[in-house]
């Protein structure tokens, strides 16, 4: 079995499985404000970011080195995690996923600011292809749009920020200190919050919430060993195969399908993601391949993102970025 194969392998096993988180967030959402949602979510990850503290060999303090950029990443994870969990519980899964999978568009446009990319013609084109598509699926004028329809775009924008800003500071900021901010500012936002809409939880509730911190964890090691054993370009568009489970759970769990506009939006964006993905992955389109680092998985600010993860445990050593 050559590299990229079981890097494919473990890709898909792994986005199976985050497919499956979600799936839990939908029904605990059906019940529980999003900000409690959140809260536990973020309590029950507070051991895999020990670890992770325990394993980070690199020397330091817990003071971050860019105050300001880490507090734009903070918020923009905040605001991401409240934002898609919201969009779980009250849209299709389909939907989410689509409007989610808009996040590598709204990268590349950041990238040119942040990191001083230059985006020709053909990269900018698949960008705007993208946000076509993204129109396709809110189909404004023809559908009622609600807070979910905002929540998911702003998940994507959230994610977005985050994502860029690691690609930013990165190189000098300790993995642990842009792991443990968002969360701790997560836990103490939603813990101020959460007197305004708890519900008591039965113990069946909380051991979903658990399950759910495995699962993430579990999948998160699998996308560690995918692209520990296959190229980057190869693995991340698997990410895209969410939206084949977003059917079959959307079917079977909560009486879901998938509408025409629907498909017809999430196929343009995912074929506008692939064309970024392929552009970086050949050299000489991007200094800084911002999209192939995001890792693939969306940030939420209550489980540790893949690639601080990756570096804290010594799987890849801190990015070169050119400097313009």
């Amino acid at each position: 079995m050559t590299g990229n194969t079981r890097g494919v392998i473990f890709a898909l096993m792994a986005f199976a499985i985050f497919s499956t988180h979600d799936i839990a967030i939908k029904i605990l959402g059906g019940v529980y404000s999003p900000i409690q949602i959140v809260f536990f979510s973020v309590l029950l990850s507070f051991p895999l970011a020990t670890v992770m503290l325990m394993r980070d060999s690199t020397s330091g303090t817990l003071i971050p080195r860019h105050p300001w950029w880490l507090a734009l990443r903070t918020v923009a994870a905040v605001v991401t995690g409240v934002s898609a969990f919201y969009a779980f519980s009250v849209l299709p899964l389909a939907q989410v996923y689509a409007i989610i999978f808009a996040s590598p568009l709204i990268i590349t446009v950041l990238a040119i600011p942040v990191l001083g990319e230059t985006v020709r013609l053909r990269r900018w084109a698949a960008v705007i292809v993208g946000l076509v598509g993204v129109m396709v699926v809110l189909r404004p004028g023809g559908t009622t749009l609600g807070l979910g329809h905002l929540a998911a775009l702003m998940a994507a924008v959230g994610g977005a920020v985050a994502s860029i800003v690691v690609r930013k500071i990165g190189e000098d900021e300790r993995p642990v200190v842009m792991l443990l901010y968002p969360m701790v500012t997560n836990f103490v936002v939603m813990a101020c919050l959460l007197p305004l809409v708890y519900v008591p939880m039965p113990i069946e509730h909380l051991g979903l919430l658990g399950v759910v911190a495995v699962f993430a964890w579990t999948a998160s090691r699998m996308i560690i060993t995918a692209y520990q054993s296959g190229e980057a370009a190869i693995i991340a568009p698997m990410q895209y195969s969410q939206i084949i489970w977003a059917s079959i759970y959307g079917l079977l769990f909560f009486d879901e399908t998938i509408d025409l506009q629907t498909g017809i939006g999430a196929g343009i964006i995912i074929a506008s993601g692939l064309y970024i993905v392929l552009r970086e992955s050949r050299g000489g389109g991007s200094d800084n391949t911002p999209v192939l680092r995001t890792r693939s998985r969306g940030e939420t600010g209550t489980t540790p993102r893949i690639s601080l993860f990756m570096r804290a445990a010594g799987a890849i050593p801190p990015r070169q970025r050119k400097k313009p």
